[in-house]
């Protein structure tokens, strides 16, 4: 055993090089919200978006459902709420070679800079 082996956990031996400073993912069904923001002039940007990218993650394995959720007190903030069967199937799907593709239709609508800890929203859409 290699002197950096022995200096890690023992944990984070097997795991490969570029997991081994993250903490071991839930085995246990996650959910998953990434804030989106509409463009004035097209509120429906973000659902016409949600919709292109639901259909293309149908049948994607650990997914188990997701929701579009519109805020009930600012019109153009939405949410999409993913259900997955466990941390790590959700981590292997996001690394996988699908993953920013499959997604690239709402990158454009990230609201990237959430200032609230708390929101209501209203259930848009499902799948």
């Amino acid at each position: 055993m290699s002197a950096d082996q022995q200096a890690r956990p023992a944990d984070q031996q097997s795991r490969p090089a570029d997991q081994q400073s993250r903490p071991a993912l839930p085995t246990t069904p996650v959910r998953v919200v990434v804030w989106y923001r509409a463009p004035s002039s097209d509120a429906a940007a973000v659902e016409t978006a949600y919709h292109e990218v639901s259909r293309t993650l149908e049948g994607t394995p650990g997914l188990l459902s997701n929701e579009l959720l519109r805020s009930a007190t600012d019109k153009a903030s939405f949410a999409v709420m993913s259900h997955w069967e466990s941390g790590q199937a959700f981590d292997t799907w996001e690394r996988g070679p699908s993953h920013q593709a499959s997604t690239a239709p709402l990158v454009p609508y990230l609201d990237r800079a959430p200032d609230r800890r708390f929101e209501l929203y209203e259930v848009t859409a499902a799948y």
